[in-house]
């Protein structure tokens, strides 16, 4: 059976140059790095899925995810593109885009600053 991939695009190592003073923003700043080729990585293969969308309906889509700024707007989206997806016949991406997602949030969702009261005391 033919699974459906998405495009592995081999990405060039990027090289560390050592900057004197610049220790203590080492870790920081390549956490950052990190976090963000993540973001990009997890876009991109929400775009190669939402290609596969036809119609107005996926034309918005594809509008949605090329919008995403952050992987919170990724994560927001995610309900839209699987339902996209499986109303397309196109249902057997969503285990790869997941798996994707679960790159950004190993924790299973985003961080928030909202909090839930349901459990507080009145």
């Amino acid at each position: 059976m033919n699974r459906p991939a998405l495009h592995a695009v081999e990405r060039p190592r990027l090289p560390v140059h050592p900057v004197v003073g610049a220790v203590a923003l080492a870790g920081p700043r390549l956490a950052r790095l990190a976090a963000r080729r993540a973001f990009v990585t997890t876009k991109h293969d929400f775009l190669v899925a939402a290609e596969e969308l036809d119609g107005s309906h996926g034309e918005w889509v594809r509008r949605q995810v090329r919008s995403a700024e952050q992987p919170s707007d990724l994560w927001l989206l995610r309900g839209t593109v699987f339902a996209a997806l499986a109303s397309a016949g196109k249902s057997e991406l969503e285990p790869l885009l997941r798996g994707s997602l679960a790159t950004l949030f190993p924790y299973g969702q985003p961080e928030t600053d909202f909090l839930c009261t349901t459990g507080l005391p009145r």
